[in-house]
Parts: structure tokens; C-alpha cells; sequence
């Protein structure tokens, strides 16, 4: 007996209506995950509202908010972060998803989220090739930044950010919460 799988392509993930859910797409696998509550949004949109600024007063490139990036093909995925940050020769405007990973990759974590899953969402960035990845958590009042070099650093709320990936970017890891 075989079993016929069909996978879920990014045109579909592109065309599907709008259902109030958040979907995202690995190895052709349809994945569904609840709208983000009150504070992970003020937590996205303090981190967009503070990276944005620095990288339009420095003409750096592009920030965006749950915006998809297809990783790979056949089958397809198709992931959003949180918040990303391309920089400004990488840049392209394709009609769907943009092809290949964004530079930066924020992922805020949700109090439902099991570390594990944060883990392996981690590993997957940094798998396809992103320069860096923020591991926020409003709980805890930290952010872990991940390169791809393996390299990790936890900062705390008393500490200052500072991830070169963003040339001349700092912040005080306090006003992410706010």
C-alpha cells in the first residue's frame, strides 16, 4: 500500500485567503500557529520601530514585520520572522516571497512556546544560512544573538545590543521591553 503526500507549495501558502491564523510552510509541510498575543506585538513593533529607525537614518537596507522568506524548493519552505532586517545591496522586491534568507532574523517567544521548538526554529535559520538571529524573550527580559559562526551571546535588560550585522546599531536591551 503506498500513501500519496501531497505537499503545500509557496504559490499555495501565497494564494491561500486570509483565515485569521498564521501559517508558515517547511519541507511542503502547512504549519499553523495561533495570532500572537498583547505583549509579543508591543515586543515586534518596539523592535521594528528601533531597528527601523536606525536603518533608514543610515540607509542600510530594509526592516519587515512577519514578512516570508522562501528557504528552500521541492519541497518548499517558507518562513517569517518576526521582524528581519535585509541589507540595502541584498535587496530585491519579488512579487511573492523574497528567495533566500533575510541578513537578521528576530523571533520573539510566545509563553506557550516550548524551548525546543524555539531550539529547532534556530537551527533551521542558521541551517540556511542567516548572518544572525535575535532569540527574544519578554518572560525572561533577554535576547540571545545567534551567528552563523556558532557563536552566542545572551544579553540581559541592564545590557547594551550591539550585533554588527546592523552596522552601528545599539540599543538598550530595556527599551526592547518597554
Amino acid at each position: 500500500m503506498s500513501t500519496i503526500t501531497h505537499f503545500v507549495t509557496a504559490e499555495d501558502l501565497l494564494n491561500m485567503p486570509d483565515d485569521g491564523t498564521r501559517h508558515e510552510l517547511v519541507k511542503g509541510e502547512l504549519l499553523t500557529m495561533p495570532v500572537p498575543k498583547h505583549t509579543h506585538g508591543r515586543v515586534c513593533a518596539n523592535l521594528i520601530m528601533i531597528l527601523g529607525i536606525h536603518v533608514k537614518a543610515n540607509d542600510l537596507g530594509e526592516v519587515w514585520g512577519e514578512s516570508g522568506f522562501k528557504l528552500e524548493s521541492d519541497p518548499d519552505t517558507v518562513i517569517a520572522p518576526d521582524v528581519s532586517f535585509t541589507a540595502k545591496h541584498r535587496i530585491t522586491d519579488p512579487p511573492g516571497f523574497v528567495e533566500g534568507p533575510p541578513d537578521l532574523a528576530i523571533e520573539v517567544r510566545s509563553p506557550g512556546d516550548r524551548t525546543g521548538k524555539v531550539q529547532r526554529k534556530a537551527t533551521m535559520w542558521l541551517d540556511f544560512g542567516i548572518r544572525s538571529l535575535w532569540l527574544v524573550n519578554p518572560a525572561k527580559g533577554t535576547v540571545e544573538v545567534c551567528h552563523a559562526n556558532s557563536d552566542r551571546q545572551l544579553f540581559h535588560e541592564s545590557d547594551e545590543l550591539v550585533d554588527d550585522v546592523v552596522p552601528g546599531f545599539r540599543v538598550a536591551v530595556s527599551k526592547i521591553f518597554e
